[in-house]
């Protein structure tokens, strides 16, 4: 896994580094500013790119916009974004090209080691990874949604575990329910957010999205 990293803190940066290449994952390029990590992503290709939301010039959104370019310049290029603390119009930009090969977590994260690399791994293997305390916050700012009403208490925990990234199968062992169980809860999940069954996009994606959307209008 060739990774490149941008994050201005300069000690966070480098920590970042050690952590990934002491799991004997390639570390190629380090930088502090979007100019140098888009240069970085054409130069070495890599299969991810770790970025800080908020850079320089202005510590606003310039991470975010360094993210969606080097994804139009490398559209297979998986990205994980860090953020200091929950900004739903951040990670509802980010996703709003497609889920696959994103993911979205607070930088507090990065001291759960495993936690971190395996929201590494599931970006780089195709899915998503949504920060559990991003899902949660967004999800207590959806309760008036009338569609999102109709769903079940168990039916939303099941929503806040896909808007995380996870599988059926992880999904199940969270709740300590049959993967059968949830096949039946993300079906009815489909139904009462009208999701057809021959929607050409991904519906699970969809699903997210609009909790995500929802969230960031509210």
């Amino acid at each position: 896994m060739r990774i490149v990293i941008a994050e201005d803190d300069a000690l966070l940066r480098e920590g970042l580094a050690m952590l990934l290449r002491a799991e004997s994952l390639d570390v190629v390029a380090t930088t502090g500013n979007p100019d140098d990590f888009l240069a970085a992503v054409d130069e070495h290709d890599p299969d991810v790119a770790i970025v800080d939301v908020r850079m320089p010039p202005t510590h606003t959104d310039e991470g975010i916009v360094a993210a969606v370019e080097a994804r139009r310049r490398k559209p297979e290029l998986a990205v994980l974004v860090l953020s200091a603390y929950v900004e739903q119009a951040f990670a509802t930009e980010l996703l709003a090209g497609g889920g696959a090969r994103l993911g979205y977590l607070l930088k507090e994260r990065v001291g759960r080691v495993e936690e971190f690399l395996d929201a590494l791994r599931r970006v780089r293997n195709g899915g998503t990874a949504i920060d559990p305390d991003v899902v949660a916050q967004l999800l207590a700012r959806t309760r008036r949604d009338t569609k999102l009403e109709r769903l079940s208490p168990r039916e939303r925990d099941v929503l806040a575990l896909m808007a995380e990234g996870l599988g059926n199968s992880a999904i199940a062992e969270r709740l300590v329910v049959t993967d059968g169980a949830v096949h039946k809860h993300i079906r009815n999940i489909f139904a009462k957010l009208d999701l057809a069954p021959d929607d050409r996009a991904d519906r699970r994606v969809t699903a997210v999205l609009r909790f995500l959307e929802d969230s960031n209008g509210r």
